[in-house]
């Protein structure tokens, strides 16, 4: 009877104690809001740009373009959402008010509107237009509405603040809910402003007064998120590039308080007391707004590839840019583009390896079910498995059911109660032998990684350092298939063509006569000579055991460098302006005051049309030009003023900035520089070029 009694009581002891609940861990740090946390959800959505600039062929309206000039006859939003929406894509932001000032919608508070323009005879909302497109596509709507005006006469006084608000009372109450408002850190600088074209400074901590204008966004659309670059800190921030990435190491927290550097938009702030997640935004083509000249840069399928690995599987979110042509819709060639870049990417994560496969912990919290390794494999993204309290570290394995090819690694964090993980390494049992696949740091939202092909029949995620117990609630093992990388082709000072390929599997095939390349054009296995004349060079990458082939690059070169020389200036290093090396840059004497100027001498008079400058390709360069003179001559003393302007965007986006005139007859150049991007006297130059008639 004891010994049954005894018996009973253990039994009963199992059963109460496997009744008792686990608690969860508690939050560490800074919490996403149920606002962020949609947004996260979201993961990936357009934006658009259209304005009177896209009919001047300018990166930036200046604020005095004729309305008239805004007439899109083959407007059709619906194309864009339609695209957005078989592209994959979750919602769509609206550049409503860009730099210029000019509205798509017909604003009560100014007469610069498209209500001024021959675009539906005056009655057209482009903006209500897009709400309803979403609408029917089952996607989100955002609004851009750039603080600066160009155009507005009362730009730089507080009277200003009261007309921008009133702006985005409008936009935020007439159009339905908003999902996301952006607002660009673009601030002052030269404008039309009313007539008086001239330059206005304005301080962008304190001018805009952002935590009155947050209020009173977040009071009329409560389940909105703020995205801004400066002052005030708001809801998501800027990765400080526009060029498609952040930081492999990304945390989703900054502090309330305090300068940004670049590098911490990059990378956030570890022990950040806010919780401020990093969007990408960058462009399927080089600029924001449509230029023809552009047809031919539409990123390829392994550049958006790349993109999407670099923000999306970095714990950030992608925004997407689509330029909308000055007829009203999207080119072809940009809507070829995003979609072959949707349809990849469910090749790519369309079966996970895991489904049938055993998971086992290091360490189980409270040895329950409710946490057990299996969560970080069941699809639903709300479980998780997580260790006791104290323990920082562990690893979770994961068996398949036979041997098995992949190349692709997916986890990610429970967010809901903090971002935790700071180091972990990814290894495989190859052979019966456990071999590091990869050696990272953050997790977050989620995390994607890279690596050649391995055959395995175990895959094993050890966390070395975390802020407390880690919480990860998903883990996916994919295999992708080869996507050839276009090669990359220079012309050097020589007028020797030199093509890059972008993997060392492929063989590469080039043209010179416009055709497109193939397997049995001209087979590339040395840089070769060419005239000093313009040409066009095609190259694509090709794969002969798999018979794929990359993306087709196309590089076209003006007039060869050979006999030019800069002038006047000792420094040996100051060929790298001219040198066709995009890599390589020179600096001007950085004691002197700007302006300063470089002149070259081409070697011989030329027909010249236009001149070309791209800076230091080194991420945050120094010394890039805003605001220039160029100038022309025939004999290198007596000088013709042809051009003069700024270069719209150019810090953010540090491209080369190509620019027109009328033809003259010139051998000798001189660009002048009156500004760069940081107010100082640096000036820097990767490369200068012509544009020959």
């Amino acid at each position: 009877m004891y010994l049954l009694k005894s018996i009973f009581l253990s039994v009963l002891v199992v059963v109460v104690s496997s009744c008792e609940e686990v608690k969860p861990p508690e939050p560490v740090g800074p919490l996403p809001s149920e606002n962020q946390m949609a947004w996260q959800d979201l993961e990936y959505y357009a934006f658009v740009h259209f304005s009177v600039n896209t009919y001047t062929d300018m990166s930036w309206g200046f604020g005095d373009e004729d309305p008239a000039i805004f007439n899109p006859e083959k407007l059709d939003v619906r194309q864009w959402a339609r695209i957005a929406k078989e592209a994959g894509m979750k919602g769509i932001i609206l550049t409503a008010k860009h730099h210029s000032g000019f509205c798509l919608w017909p604003s009560e508070y100014t007469d610069y509107t498209i209500a001024n323009s021959p675009c539906k005879d005056g009655k057209g909302d482009i903006v209500r237009e897009m709400a309803e497109a979403c609408k029917e596509y089952g996607l989100k709507l955002g609004i851009y509405l750039s603080p600066w005006d160009r155009n507005y006469a009362e730009y730089g006084s507080p009277e200003y603040i009261t007309y921008f608000r009133n702006q985005l009372t409008e936009l935020l109450t007439n159009y339905g809910e908003i999902f996301e408002v952006w607002f660009d850190g673009a601030h002052g600088g030269s404008g039309y402003y009313g007539g008086a074209n001239e330059t206005r400074t304005i301080d962008r901590s304190t001018y805009y007064d952002w935590q009155n204008t947050y209020d009173l966004v977040r009071k009329l659309q409560p389940n909105i998120v703020i995205w801004n670059d400066g002052g005030v800190r708001a809801d998501l921030r800027w990765v400080g590039t526009e060029a498609g990435y952040v930081g492999e190491t990304n945390w989703s927290l900054l502090n309330a308080t305090g300068d940004v550097p670049e590098d911490m938009l990059r990378h956030g702030v570890e022990d950040g007391d806010s919780w401020v997640p990093a969007e990408v935004n960058t462009s399927i083509r080089p600029e924001w707004f449509y230029h023809p000249k552009e047809d031919d840069k539409v990123k390829t399928l392994p550049e958006l590839m790349n993109t999407y690995y670099h923000s999306i599987g970095r714990n950030g979110t992608l925004l997407l840019n689509f330029p909308i042509m000055p007829n009203g819709l999207i080119h072809e060639k940009d809507e070829k583009a995003v979609l072959e870049f949707a349809n990849a990417v469910k090749e790519v994560f369309d079966e996970n390896l895991v489904e049938n496969a055993e998971t086992e912990a290091s360490n189980v919290r409270g040895n329950s079910s409710t946490f057990s390794a299996d969560k970080a494999i069941d699809t639903n993204t709300d479980s998780y498995w997580t260790t006791d309290d104290g323990v920082s570290t562990g690893s979770l394995t994961i068996t398949f059911d036979k041997s098995t090819s992949f190349n692709r690694f997916l986890v990610q964090e429970y967010i809901r109660l903090g971002q935790r993980v700071k180091t972990f390494t990814l290894e495989a049992l190859i052979d019966g032998n456990w071999e590091e696949l990869a050696s990272e740091t953050t997790i977050g939202y989620k995390r994607i990684l890279r690596f050649p092909t391995v055959e395995a029949t175990k895959i094993r995620l050890n966390i070395t350092d975390s802020k407390s117990s880690p919480l990860i609630s998903t883990v996916g093992v994919y295999h992708a298939p080869q996507i050839l990388t276009a090669p990359i082709i220079n012309r050097n000072q020589f007028g020797e063509v030199i093509i890059t390929p972008g993997d060392s599997e492929s063989e590469i095939y080039y043209t010179l006569d416009g055709v497109e390349p193939t397997s049995t054009s001209s087979k590339y296995t040395e840089p070769f000579s060419t005239d000093d004349g313009k040409i066009l060079v095609k190259a694509v990458a090709y794969n002969s055991n798999t018979g794929k082939s990359s993306p087709i690059t196309e590089e076209k070169f003006d007039i060869s460098k050979k006999n030019w020389k800069v002038v006047g200036v000792e420094d040996g290093e100051v060929n790298k302006v001219i040198d066709g090396n995009t890599g390589s840059s020179w600096y001007q004497d950085k004691e002197s005051n700007l302006p300063k100027s470089i002149v070259i001498d081409l070697g011989k008079e030329q027909n010249l049309i236009g001149f070309s400058y791209l800076p230091d390709q080194n991420w945050w360069g120094d010394g890039i030009i805003t605001d220039y003179r160029f100038y022309v001559s025939q004999n290198g003393s007596q000088w013709r003023l042809v051009n003069q302007g700024e270069f719209s965007n150019i810090k953010n986006n540090p491209l080369k900035q190509v620019k027109s005139f009328k033809s003259e007859k010139a051998r000798y150049i001189k660009l002048e520089a009156l500004r760069n991007t940081n107010n100082n006297n640096t000036v820097g130059y990767a490369e200068i070029d012509v544009i020959t008639q």
